[in-house]
């Protein structure tokens, strides 16, 4: 749960065939494991080799599919074997933007979990690996100071929706909803 606020500010870099993309983390949401119902390892469900990643060391990538057709972008949170995750929802773009246009399409570039999937190109092949070196990773990136840091419900699920596990930049313009 302390990753998700603390996330906010981090840099994360993708780099592919087609050039570099990156930008500020500015929206995040905590999924605590089997005792959240909206997590994909919630008890009800279990570890399965969709959720397998979520499983994994911190620090690593679990990516999933949502609607069959969003990409989503999670930060594996907890020991090796608890699995614990924070969905990156929204970054403000800084590094490839006409490579995000062109992938996205659209003007929309990062505001929402499936825009920025789309317009870093994150896919199931990033599954378990490290954030620390290329394809993709964090960075240290300027920190959001608290008075900035908007804590409220998450968006965007049907089960354990009162729960105020979602964080934002209060000042950034890239935040998926407010």
């Amino acid at each position: 749960m302390e990753l998700a606020p603390a996330l906010l500010g981090a840099l994360l870099v993708r780099v592919t065939d087609d050039g570099l993309t990156s930008g500020r983390v500015v929206e995040t949401e905590a999924y605590p494991g089997p005792e959240d119902p909206a997590s994909h390892a919630a008890a009800r469900i279990g570890r399965t080799r969709r959720n397998a990643p979520l499983f994994g060391p911190p620090g690593t990538v679990y990516v999933h599919c949502n609607y069959g057709v969003h990409w989503c972008f999670n930060v594996v949170a907890a020991r090796e074997g608890k699995p614990e995750g924070v969905l990156i929802r929204a970054l403000e773009p800084i590094d490839g933007l006409d490579l995000m246009r062109a992938r996205r399409g659209r003007p929309e570039l990062t505001s929402g979990p499936g825009r920025l999937g789309c317009a870093l190109a994150l896919g199931p092949d990033l599954n378990g690996l490290p954030l620390d070196r290329p394809p993709i990773w964090l960075e240290p990136g300027e920190t959001v100071p608290p008075r900035f840091r908007v804590c409220t419900t998450r968006v965007g699920i049907s089960r354990a929706v009162d729960r105020p596990w979602r964080w934002y930049d209060g000042r950034s313009e890239w935040v998926s909803r407010r």
